[in-house]
């Protein structure tokens, strides 16, 4: 397993975001570089600024300009691997209170979970969607997009565009009195 860098940690959080992303947990590329998604297969800076997230296409080295625009990161679990499957359904269920409530100290206006399969082990259900969830997690909306990561080539960067342009829209659509 590669050693992470000193001092990297996932979060880039603040109080009062508008989404924070919420990633299965870093990568051992991530950790190594001490930058979430840095690895050059992965899609999420870009794909963020193409669903309007961001102004520009940020690196991996500025991701904490991501707070100038109301978002943030972090990750479920905080353990680098070289894969999201390395992490057991068992482990997402036992850290879901420390989790839960690190997104509600947050207090964001939404939590987009990218991939499906920890929300699911978390919340105890077999099955979920893409898209909003019908259950608040940590008192905030929940969502379920793709997650941008290289391997995940059941998306195209056009499909992950428009899943998470789905959510932009929502949170910024102007309300029409």
């Amino acid at each position: 397993m590669t050693k992470p860098r000193s001092g990297y940690s996932p979060d880039i959080l603040a109080e009062g975001l508008d989404v924070i992303f919420c990633g299965i947990n870093p990568a051992t590329s991530a950790a190594r570089d001490g930058y979430n998604f840095s690895h050059s297969s992965n899609r999420f800076w870009s794909v963020l600024h193409l669903a309007s997230f961001t102004g520009s296409r940020l690196e991996p080295y500025n991701e904490r300009r991501l707070l100038e625009y109301g978002c943030g990161i972090t990750a479920i679990v905080s353990r680098p691997t070289g894969r999201g499957h390395d992490i057991s359904r068992e482990e997402f269920k036992r850290v879901r209170p420390m989790f839960e409530a690190k997104i509600g100290n947050c207090s964001p206006r939404s939590v987009a979970f990218l991939g499906k399969r920890a929300f699911a082990s978390m919340m105890g259900v077999p099955h979920v969607t893409w898209g909003r969830q019908p259950v608040r997690f940590a008192g905030t909306i929940s969502w379920i997009l793709p997650n941008p990561s290289g391997r995940n080539r059941s998306f195209t960067q056009a499909a992950l565009v428009a899943s998470y342009a789905e959510l932009h829209m929502a949170l910024f659509r102007p309300c029409i009195a």
